[in-house]
C-alpha cells in the first residue's frame, strides 16, 4: 500500500510528469483537486474510485483534515491511492500536511513533484522569471495567507526591498493593496506587472499594467502575477498560436478521435469531443483470399475491421496478401495498412470513390476479382464502377456506423452556440450530428474532409465554410487554420 502526492502541474495535461501518468493508470482511488486535474482523470482505469476535494468560492467538497482522513483510510485499506494536487504538492499546495497525516499513521507515501504555476503560468506567458540583466532570482508568494492563523507571515515592504522577480499566487483579489505595500517598500509606481489567468490552459489571459494601475486592471481569480522587470518582457508563443481561443467541435468516432484532437490543442484549440458516430465491428468471414487480383480499403475503419477486430482467421498476417494487388482511398488508409506490413499498389490522387476507380487499371482477364472491405452501408460508386470496367467486385462488409451517445455538456456548448467550428470526416457523421444535435440557427461554421460529406452538410442545412484542399485530416487541420486563424 503507498499514497502517492502528485503534483498534476498547472493546467496543461501534457506538463503531467510520467511518473505521474504511471501512478494515475494503475490507482485503485483518486483523490483530486477542482483545478489543473479535470483532463487527467481520462488516465484513470474506469473501475477507479474517485474522489473530489475541489475547493472553490464557497463550496468545499472536502476540508482539509476530511482529506487527509479520506487518504489514511484508503492507506490502510492497502489500496494504491492517488492524491492528484494542482501545481505542485508542496508549493501552496497543502501537500505537506497530507505527508504528516500519513506519516503520523505509519502509511509509506511518495511525493511526485509537478510544475508550479509560479514558473508554468508566466513561461507560458512569455515572462522567464529569471533573465540576464533584469533578475538574477525570483521570491515566490501568496496573497493569500491563513486566516486562522492571527498575524501575517509577509512583510511586502521587506520583500519589496529583495528585488529580482516577484510572482505573487492567489493573490488577485487583494492585488491592489499588496501593490500599495510593495510601493510603500520602495518599488516603483512604474515597475511592469503582468497578471496570468488559468495559466497554460486553452482560455489562459494576460493582463499587463504597472504597480501604479494593477489595482483597477481587472485582476481575476486564479491568477499567477509577476511583479518586475521581466514582467515587461512580451516572449509569448502560446497565446499567439493559430486556433488559441477557438472552440471546435470534432465529430469523429472516439476511437478515432486522438489525432485530430492532439493536432487541434497542439494549434491553441479547445476541442470538444462530440462523436457522432461509434465504430462497430461485423462478425463476418474473411474468404479465401487466393482468388481475388484486388484487395481494395476505403477507410482506416476497414482496415481496422479486416485485420484488428477479430474477423479475420488468427493466420492472416501480411502473407495472406501474397499476389494481391492492395488499393487504398487515401494516405490515411495507407498508412494503416502499412501497420500491418502491406505496401499499398495504388493511391489515387483525389482521396474519393471517383478518383479510385479512375485509377484503377483495366483488369488483367476477365471477371478478375476484386475483395472491396469497407462498411456496411457505403455509397456504391466504386463497386458499380468496377463492375462496369469488368471486374468482378464482392463487397465485404467489416464495419458498421451508428449514432454515438451524446455528452450533455458537450450538447450543451454546441446548442448555446459558444463554438468556433464543427469538423466533418465522413458522410455519416454529418447525418448523425443533425441527428444528435438538431436544428441550429444559425448553424456553425463547418469544415468537411471533402467533396462528398461537404454534400451530405449542406443537403442537411449546414453551409460548408471550408473544404480540405487535401482529403485528409491534416488537410482538416489546414483548412481550420486557413477559416479561424487571426
Amino acid at each position: 500500500m503507498t499514497v502517492h502526492l502528485v503534483g498534476a502541474g498547472p493546467g496543461d495535461p501534457g506538463l503531467l510528469t510520467r511518473r505521474g501518468a504511471e501512478l494515475l493508470a494503475r490507482a485503485d482511488v483518486v483523490v483530486h483537486d477542482r483545478l489543473g486535474t479535470a483532463d487527467l482523470l481520462d488516465l484513470v482505469r474506469p473501475d477507479a474510485e474517485l474522489i473530489s476535494a475541489g475547493k472553490a468560492p464557497g463550496k468545499v467538497d472536502l476540508t482539509q483534515d476530511q482529506i487527509n482522513a479520506v487518504l489514511v483510510e484508503k492507506g490502510l485499506a492497502g489500496l494504491e491511492v492517488v492524491r492528484l494536487k494542482g501545481g505542485d504538492p508542496y508549493v501552496f499546495g497543502r501537500g505537506g500536511e497530507e505527508a504528516e497525516a500519513l506519516a503520523a499513521a505509519g502509511i509509506p507515501f511518495e511525493v511526485v513533484p509537478g510544475i508550479t504555476s509560479a514558473i508554468g503560468a508566466p513561461s507560458y506567458a512569455g515572462i522567464p522569471v529569471t533573465h540576464r540583466g533584469l533578475s538574477t532570482h525570483f521570491t515566490v508568494v501568496t496573497g493569500n495567507e491563513d486566516p486562522d492563523k492571527g498575524r501575517t507571515d509577509v512583510d511586502w515592504e521587506a520583500l519589496a526591498k529583495v528585488g529580482g522577480t516577484i510572482v505573487i499566487l492567489m493573490g488577485a483579489a487583494r492585488i491592489g493593496g499588496i501593490a500599495e505595500r510593495l510601493m510603500r517598500g520602495g518599488l516603483a509606481p512604474e515597475t511592469p506587472v503582468a497578471a496570468v489567468r488559468n495559466g497554460t490552459r486553452p482560455d489562459q489571459a494576460t493582463v499587463r499594467a504597472t504597480l501604479g494601475t494593477v489595482a483597477g486592471a481587472g485582476i481575476a481569480a486564479p491568477s499567477a502575477v509577476v511583479v518586475g522587470a521581466v514582467a515587461g518582457l512580451d516572449l509569448g508563443w502560446f497565446e499567439r498560436r493559430p486556433l488559441f481561443g477557438r472552440t471546435v467541435v470534432v465529430t469523429r468516432a472516439r476511437e478515432q478521435v486522438s489525432d485530430l484532437r492532439a493536432r487541434l490543442t497542439t494549434l491553441g484549440a479547445t476541442v470538444v469531443e462530440l462523436p457522432a458516430i461509434a465504430v462497430e465491428p461485423m462478425p463476418v468471414a474473411v474468404p479465401d483470399l487466393s482468388g481475388f487480383g484486388w484487395l481494395v480499403f476505403t477507410s482506416v475503419n476497414g482496415v481496422d475491421g479486416f485485420f484488428d477486430r477479430g474477423l479475420a482467421p488468427a493466420e492472416l498476417d501480411a502473407r495472406a496478401l501474397a499476389g494481391l494487388r492492395v488499393a487504398a482511398i487515401g494516405p490515411g488508409t495507407a498508412g494503416a495498412l502499412a501497420r500491418h506490413g502491406i505496401t499499398v499498389d495504388l493511391v489515387p490522387e483525389r482521396f474519393v470513390a471517383e478518383s479510385l476507380l479512375a485509377a484503377f487499371p483495366d483488369p488483367a482477364g476477365p471477371g478478375e476479382r476484386v475483395l472491396l472491405a469497407r462498411a456496411e452501408q457505403a455509397r456504391d460508386v466504386l463497386p458499380e464502377g468496377l463492375a462496369e470496367r469488368g471486374y468482378a467486385v464482392e463487397i465485404l462488409p467489416v464495419y458498421r456506423t451508428v449514432t454515438a451517445a451524446p455528452d450533455p455538456d458537450a450538447l450543451t456548448l454546441v446548442r448555446g452556440g459558444g463554438i468556433d467550428a464543427v469538423t466533418f470526416t465522413s458522410s455519416s457523421t454529418v447525418r448523425n450530428f443533425v441527428d444528435l444535435v438538431g436544428p441550429l440557427d444559425p448553424p456553425p461554421p463547418v469544415v468537411s474532409i471533402g467533396p462528398v460529406t461537404s454534400a451530405t452538410a449542406v443537403d442537411l442545412g449546414l453551409p460548408v465554410s471550408r473544404e480540405a484542399d487535401e482529403h485528409t485530416i491534416d488537410g482538416v487541420v489546414d483548412a481550420l487554420v486557413a477559416l479561424l486563424a487571426p
